[in-house]
């Protein structure tokens, strides 16, 4: 329980660093991304399995490149109604989401694993 609390406040870090590198992406305070990764979590975890299965044939036909269409969108989405965080268009969205991912993965690899 403590390890997704600490990985939600690392997520909320990443998103509070991403306007220095995607510039068309907003952040008004550390609240508001502590709501975004929580809303992005939420939507990564029911909303993008569903999306994932619905557009099979297309991400196959384009060697699963449109796993980062569908990235991109949802966190587009998620801008679109979060108050504090704003995503300034699709392209944003787009590469907003491949850094937001490249940034939660490095900071939850800091994290130390249990051992069983």
């Amino acid at each position: 329980m403590l390890r997704l609390i600490v990985t939600w406040f690392l997520n909320a870090l990443a998103l509070f660093v991403l306007p220095y590198i995607v510039p068309s992406i907003h952040v008004a305070s550390y609240r508001s991304a502590l709501v975004a990764a929580l809303v992005l979590g939420f939507i990564n975890t029911l909303i993008r399995p569903i999306l994932v299965l619905l557009t099979l044939p297309v991400t196959l036909l384009t060697l699963g490149l449109f796993i980062f269409v569908i990235n991109g969108l949802l966190f587009w989405w998620v801008g679109s109604f979060v108050e504090g965080f704003h995503v300034g268009g699709f392209w944003a969205g787009f590469f907003g989401a491949i850094v937001y991912s490249v940034f939660s993965w490095l900071l939850s690899a800091l994290l130390p694993r249990k051992h069983a």
